[in-house]
């Protein structure tokens, strides 16, 4: 007879699975360290915004049910469930592979999206500090930078993303799907409550630094009805732009969202999956390009007309739609320069 894990649903690359008889005991946190071969990954997908991404950390102790990176753990021989949050891993030679990425001469100084899958300033940056140091190596080569979080960790970089603002270009998106603190933390269990990530908001617009909220995932019956709120609080933070987009449910991410909602939502959970339903042509998940991001039917078309209004009342996206990656500017390469290595002296024309 085959079981599968509760809260970690068996990597289908391997043979077998096995459950948990009872409770099971609490996942002990495992810290790996990687030496990569590179640093710098490439996607051709129209949904994206961005060529190139950096991702110095694999998994992410956030843990939140719906994240789409889930499976990506499974490469690793690891599962997509508990074993994305609590076996996590550095690439400590992120920064020396980011400044071999810009000293070939194929680089042309395009525009580096931080981090395309899990968070680069997940509890791990604070000790590792691999985020920060890729982001020393983007200043000194001027390169422009986008990045992405859900972590009030990216406060402490403040003064840096006001150098590469000046220096070269940069933009910092807050990932804020819920208003409400007690809800967030039900659905993204260790990542920092919305409360703190508006103040970090605050904190990088108000040194000058280019900042949008995404409002990210939309999940109806949960979330929908808090899109105005999260944007309105945005634009008081100092918010210049945002996006919206569809939850996404792959292989074994379901599961894992599916568990996580009927545990921490029972009295909704069934009205949460009938909406995702609405919204996507009757399935939990359609993973086709042009369709995982967004949604169909009117109750997605509600839900746009909510977000696109609001944003027009509030002055956000008043240079046109965003999406990470697409900000204004962002793709601009004449601030890019090669600094001389360490021992070498500047040409004089330079």
């Amino acid at each position: 007879m085959a079981f599968k894990r509760v809260s970690n649903p068996p990597n289908p690359w391997q043979r077998y699975g096995v459950e948990w008889l009872g409770a099971p005991p609490e996942a002990g946190l495992e810290i790996y360290e990687e030496h990569a071969r590179s640093i710098l990954s490439q996607n051709d997908s129209p949904d994206l915004g961005f060529r190139f991404s950096l991702n110095p950390y694999r998994g992410c102790f956030h843990a939140c049910a719906y994240c789409y990176a889930r499976p990506t753990h499974q490469y690793l021989e690891f599962g997509a469930g508990t074993d994305f949050d609590r076996k996590l891993i550095a690439k400590v030679n992120a920064p020396e592979l980011l400044e071999e990425a810009f000293r070939k001469k194929s680089w042309q100084g395009e525009c580096v999206v931080f981090s395309g899958v899990t968070d680069c300033y997940q509890p791990l940056e604070a000790t590792y500090e691999l985020t920060r140091r890729c982001l020393e190596v983007a200043l000194a080569f001027r390169n422009p930078v986008s990045l992405i979080t859900k972590s009030a960790l990216v406060r402490r970089d403040v003064q840096l993303f006001s150098q590469l603002h000046t220096h070269a270009r940069v933009h910092v998106t807050l990932s804020i799907a819920f208003s409400d603190d007690k809800m967030a933390r039900l659905i993204e269990p260790n990542a920092p409550l919305p409360s703190a990530r508006f103040e970090a908001l605050k904190a990088l617009s108000a040194a000058g630094v280019p900042t949008g909220v995404a409002v990210a995932p939309l999940i109806p019956g949960l979330n929908d009805a808090q899109i105005a709120e999260v944007l309105e609080r945005a634009q008081a933070c100092g918010a210049r732009n945002a996006f919206c987009t569809m939850l996404r449910l792959p292989a074994e991410v379901e599961p894992v969202f599916i568990e996580r909602l009927h545990v921490a939502f029972p009295d909704r959970a069934q009205k949460v999956l009938n909406g995702i339903r609405d919204m996507r042509g009757g399935e939990l998940y359609k993973g086709g390009f042009g369709e995982r991001m967004r949604g169909e039917g009117e109750r997605w078309r509600a839900s746009q007309w909510l977000f696109e209004n609001t944003c027009k009342r509030l002055g956000l996206n008043s240079m046109g739609e965003q999406r990470l990656g697409r900000e204004p500017g962002l793709n601009d390469r004449e601030t890019f320069k090669r600094p001389p290595k360490r021992g070498e002296t500047a040409s004089l024309f330079e």
